[in-house]
């Protein structure tokens, strides 16, 4: 009932929202660093919109090596739409290559960023918008910039904002119930990397990951030995690879541990459209269920 709830809860608003035309004669070109925020600024920004997502889906962020298509892009866009928290390491020197001095909205300005220790240095976890609260917050910080964009269509932009946000909500709490549906004891789940510490921590499962917060980062044979040795303590049942890492390392600690290697799941990236993820809150759909029935076995 809970699933079913959320994949019904597009409000009659919704879709009087979505049948009205934008004000401004031709739509507003929009940058976004990768698919789960292209795919966001789509939500709010509708028919108003044309989103580019640097990134594309299936792609990953952490080491994404940018196209001369991006600076034809950026030099076109009249907003810029990234994730920030050192997400995109490499867009800065692109922005600045591509001429563009138009504004630039950090997404996830606001939230609460978690901190982590890697290798003895910390490191900002940037993957905040596995907290479906701070999707909310992500929200607010792009209507904002569309708005300030394209002020004439500010009424529109607002009310789907508050639409989206208000789905974001029902997406949060039909999430929070799945889990709880698991003792506490159980919710341990293995990931190819730590993209959802904020999920862990927002809605209470403790998430381990083979690689770090960042893909580019490989783990020593000592660390990969002491995983092995907390899985089997853990007795951790299942592991999952997300759509945009390589599964070699994860499939050999599955290997090594016993643990079966679940269906993908989508963490820094959206499905093609039509996938099983191909919108941000598609995603959590999509994730979530697959979670519950791998905790049900720890």
């Amino acid at each position: 009932m809970l699933r079913r709830s959320l994949l019904l809860s597009t409000s009659p608003a919704a879709f009087a929202l979505a049948g009205l035309s934008a004000s401004a004669a031709t739509k507003l070109p929009v940058v976004a660093s990768f698919s789960i925020l292209a795919d966001m600024v789509r939500q709010i920004g509708g028919d108003s919109v044309a989103v580019t997502s640097l990134v594309p889906v299936d792609g990953d962020a952490h080491e994404y090596q940018p196209k001369p298509s991006d600076l034809r892009a950026l030099k076109a866009a009249k907003l810029v739409v990234l994730n920030g928290l050192g997400l995109e390491g490499w867009i800065e020197r692109l922005i600045q290559s591509s001429g563009y001095t138009g504004p630039v909205i950090v997404a996830s300005a606001g939230v609460t960023a978690r901190r982590l220790d890697a290798h003895g240095t910390a490191q900002t976890d940037p993957h905040a918008w596995q907290d479906l609260t701070n999707g909310a917050i992500y929200t607010r910080n792009i209507a904002d910039g569309l708005i300030a964009a394209d002020p004439a269509d500010a009424t529109m932009l607002r009310a789907r904002a508050d639409d989206y946000i208000g789905r974001i909500g029902q997406a949060d709490a039909w999430t929070k119930a799945a889990i709880e549906s698991i003792p506490a004891a159980s919710r341990r789940i293995l990931t190819s990397h730590d993209a959802f510490g904020y999920f862990g921590a927002r809605y209470g499962v403790e998430f381990r990951g083979v690689q770090g917060i960042d893909t580019t980062a490989e783990p020593s044979a000592r660390e990969i030995a002491a995983l092995v040795r907390q899985i089997r303590a853990d007795d951790i049942r299942a592991v999952f690879v997300e759509n945009m890492t390589n599964p070699k390392l994860a499939q050999a600690v599955a290997r090594e541990t016993g643990a079966v290697v679940g269906p993908a799941v989508y963490s820094d990236a959206l499905s093609p459209p039509g996938g099983p993820a191909d919108t941000y809150l598609g995603m959590f759909r999509h994730n979530v269920p697959l979670f519950v029935h791998a905790m049900r076995a720890n």
